[in-house]
């Protein structure tokens, strides 16, 4: 396996790798700036007493009001938990309550905070909040905001939907355009297979069977920036987290790299030996892909510009998602659901026929979409067996255990929670994302929305 898997452009990789350092290194400095409020807090209460009184330092000055400015910040930040805790709770227990939830958001800003809510969706049958149709074609990919009051869907009619979460209703289109006229009229030619929102909600990238990337503004569907250079229809689209760098994957067995404050084009990764059909991105930027019927899931380190391989299926993988800062789960075209480990290039788990089998010719129903609520133990999957199908990972067994099942007709192409887990929306289409293998005539091209009681 080579240690490098990274292509460049001789004439480029100089300023490439300049742009990419300077893009770490603000990324960096903006997460420290995050996480650790209360290192900075101790330099702005220190004595000043160093300087001379008759000889300002003016740039010291002004470092001194901008500490002084994020301790303000900080103290008014405090105080809004404390009175939120205060209602709830003693006076001993309101600090308590407040040095957990500074501690549970330092952990979830880094990625390692891991709650168990999913015995709350357990046995429990959700709310249908709406049926939304408004797609010709199967639905095959689906963008979360992360504020919760939208969503986009993407289908094989080239089509894409912004939907009002409230209000349940369809708020603006980006309509298909004819093959030659893209260039005065920006939109998609080709089935859009991939969808993905930055997580501030400022950037959305679509990708379709013409390996085309377009880059939209979510607000006003502006279009912002075409990218050209994979050779292959792009099947997955992700952003690393707290950052406006795009992962693209695609049938031409690569990723690409994208810096989005630039809008230009940084790196390109090989080492899968067939079609990328599914990608997701831990919270420290790694991805993870998985390769088609080179059997193989694996995980990409980008900063170290090394991967790591897993092999455990049995026939193609068509879909990852992270489950936690350590481990994820995949699913193809064996019905078999895997939970992987980070450490180990074994699967930890199996559950062999997740969605059961195909009556009539005995063939496991292919694993056509998995997802999960992040920072939690919940992970949803989507077959054409007729149900979402809803696990809880559990840790101490290292195993998937089947919770719940919700009835859905049809081919199960994308599934999303909301952050806050209120809501699970699913895209449902008569055709599988991939191909034409079956149609389900009795199923409707349509996006589902469900909600549980017991989390609004």
């Amino acid at each position: 396996m080579p240690s490098n898997f990274f292509l460049r452009k001789k004439a480029k990789s100089g300023s490439t790798k300049r742009k990419k350092d300077e893009a770490d290194v603000f990324n960096k400095k903006k997460k420290i700036e995050k996480i650790k409020p209360i290192q900075e807090e101790i330099s702005s209460d220190e004595d000043d007493s160093g300087h001379d009184a008759g000889y300002p330092d003016e740039s010291s000055s002004e470092e001194e009001n901008e500490q002084e400015k994020k301790l303000r910040l900080a103290k008014k930040y405090i105080a809004k938990i404390e009175e939120e805790e205060r209602e709830k709770n003693s006076l001993d227990d309101t600090r308590e309550a407040v040095a957990h939830r500074l501690k549970e958001e330092v952990l979830e800003e880094a990625g390692r905070l891991q709650k168990k809510t999913a015995h709350e969706y357990e046995n429990v049958v959700p709310e249908t909040e709406a049926i939304l149709r408004g797609h010709n074609l199967s639905i095959t990919a689906l963008a979360v905001s992360s504020s919760e009051k939208f969503f986009f869907s993407a289908a094989k009619d080239c089509n894409i939907i912004k939907w009002s979460i409230e209000e349940k209703k369809k708020m603006k289109v980006i309509p298909y355009v004819k093959k030659g006229t893209e260039e005065t009229k920006p939109g998609h030619t080709g089935q859009i297979l991939s969808l993905a929102l930055s997580s501030d909600d400022k950037f959305l990238a679509s990708g379709c069977s013409n390996k085309i990337i377009n880059i939209w503004n979510p607000e006003t569907l502006e279009h912002l920036k075409t990218f050209k250079g994979h050779k292959g229809a792009i099947t997955g689209l992700v952003f690393q987290r707290n950052s406006h760098q795009l992962i693209s994957a695609s049938s031409d067995r690569s990723l690409k790299l994208w810096n989005l404050d630039e809008m230009g084009y940084v790196e390109t990764l090989f080492g899968h030996q067939d079609e990328v059909n599914g990608i997701d991105c831990f919270v420290g930027g790694n991805a993870v892909t998985c390769g088609g019927r080179d059997n193989t899931v694996r995980i990409w380190k980008l900063v170290e510009e090394s991967q790591l391989v897993f092999q455990g299926h049995g026939s193609s993988i068509d879909c990852v998602a992270v489950s936690s800062f350590q481990s994820f789960v995949s699913g193809g075209d064996d019905g078999s659901l895997l939970l992987w480990g980070t450490q180990k290039k074994k699967p930890m788990f199996k559950v062999t026929k997740a969605h059961g089998e195909d009556e009539k010719s005995e063939v496991p129903n292919w694993i056509a979409s998995v997802t999960s609520l992040q920072n939690t133990d919940l992970v949803a999957s989507g077959s054409r067996d007729g149900f979402v199908r809803l696990w809880r990972r559990d840790d101490d067994s290292h195993s998937l255990l089947p919770i719940s099942k919700i009835p859905v007709n049809g081919f199960v192409n994308s599934l999303k929670f909301t952050p806050s887990g209120k809501y699970l929306i699913v895209g449902v289409g008569q055709e599988h994302r991939l191909g034409r293998w079956w149609r389900l005539k009795k199923s409707k091209n349509s996006i589902h929305l469900y909600s549980w009681p017991n989390k609004l």
